[in-house]
C-alpha cells in the first residue's frame, strides 16, 4: 500500500515546534513507547494526555506498527523522536533518512561514523527536521565494556569513558549532526565542551527510589537537567507505574526545581 503523509496544516504546526526547548519542563520530557502495539502505546498517551506531548518510538514498536503509527501521532500533533540509531552503508542511510523526513519526525538518531551524519544529511536535503543525533555511548554501557571492547585501558587510545564520549560527540558534530544522545556523567562534559548549540538528548533517567534496569549509567531528573540536557528520555518508570500520571508528574518537578540554573 501507499505510505501516508501528514498534511500541509499539520506540517505547519510541527515547524514550529523546531525551536529550542521551552522554560517549560513538560515539553522537555519525551516519553518512550516501548510497547508492542498501536494500542498499548495510546493507552499510554492517554494516560499521559495533557501531561506529554513528545513520545520515542524505538525498534519494538516501529517493527510492530512501522510508519503509519508514526504519522497517527503527528496528525494529533505530538511530536515524534524515531529512535533507530542508523548505522549502514550511505546510500542507504540517504534514502532511509529521505523517506523518515517526508513524514515530519523531530528526532533521529543515528550510530555510525562521520559517513553516517553526513549521508543523514543528505537525506534530509533543505528541511528543518528531523533533527540527527548522534548516540555517543549507550547508556548500558560503561568504561568496563569499553575496556572489554579494548577501547579503554593502558595502551589504548582513551584513558577514560569520558575521553571517548567526547571523541565520539566531537566527530558527530564536526560532521554536522545537531546534537547528541548523552548519559550519566557525559551530560555535563559534552555541555561543558561544546557549549550550549548542540541538542542533548538523555536516556536512562530514574528518578530516585526507582529502579536502574539495564541503565549503568543512569542519572536522575534534576541531575541530567542541572547538566545541561535539553530533553529527558522516560520509559518504564512511567510504564510501569501504578499511577503513570503522577510518576509523570513527578519527574516534571523534579526537572522543574533543577531548570532555573540551566534555562
Amino acid at each position: 500500500m501507499m505510505p501516508t503523509f501528514v498534511d500541509s496544516s499539520v506540517h505547519e504546526s510541527i515547524v514550529q515546534q523546531t525551536k529550542p526547548p521551552s522554560n517549560e519542563a513538560r515539553d522537555r520530557l519525551i516519553v518512550a513507547l516501548d510497547v508492542d502495539s498501536q494500542e498499548e502505546a495510546l493507552h499510554l498517551i492517554d494516560d499521559l494526555s495533557g501531561l506529554v506531548s513528545f513520545y520515542k518510538i524505538g525498534y519494538q514498536l516501529f517493527l510492530a506498527e512501522g510508519m503509519r503509527f508514526v504519522d497517527t501521532l503527528i496528525e494529533r500533533s505530538i511530536r515524534v523522536f524515531l529512535d533507530l540509531k542508523m548505522d549502514d552503508v550511505e546510500e542507504t542511510i540517504t534514502n532511509g533518512v529521505r523517506e523518515i523526513t517526508r513524514h515530519h519526525v523531530h528526532l533521529l538518531t543515528i550510530h555510525g561514523n562521520g559517513a553516517t551524519a553526513r549521508a543523514a544529511q543528505a537525506g534530509r536535503g533543505n528541511a528543518t527536521i528531523p533533527k540527527i543525533l548522534s548516540v555517543t555511548l549507550l547508556s548500558s554501557l560503561d568504561a568496563q565494556d569499553l575496556r572489554d571492547l579494548g577501547l579503554l585501558g593502558k595502551g589504548k587510545k582513551f584513558d577514560s569513558l569520558d575521553s571517548y564520549v567526547l571523541w565520539r560527540a566531537e566527530a558527530a558534530l564536526a560532521s554536522g549532526c545537531d546534537g547528541l544522545i548523552a548519559s550519566g556523567s557525559t551530560i555535563a562534559q559534552v555541555r561543558e565542551k561544546f557549549g550550549s548549540k548542540p541538542l542533548i538528548v538523555s536516556p536512562g533517567i530514574r528518578p530516585g527510589g526507582t529502579a536502574k534496569d539495564d541503565h549503568k549509567r543512569s542519572t536522575t531528573p534534576g541531575e541530567a537537567m542541572k547538566a545541561g540536557a535539553d530533553y529527558l528520555v522516560v520509559g518504564r518508570p512511567i510504564r510501569n507505574a501504578p499511577n503513570r500520571r503522577q510518576m509523570a508528574e513527578q519527574i516534571i518537578g523534579e526537572m522543574e526545581q533543577a531548570m532555573p540554573a540551566h534555562a
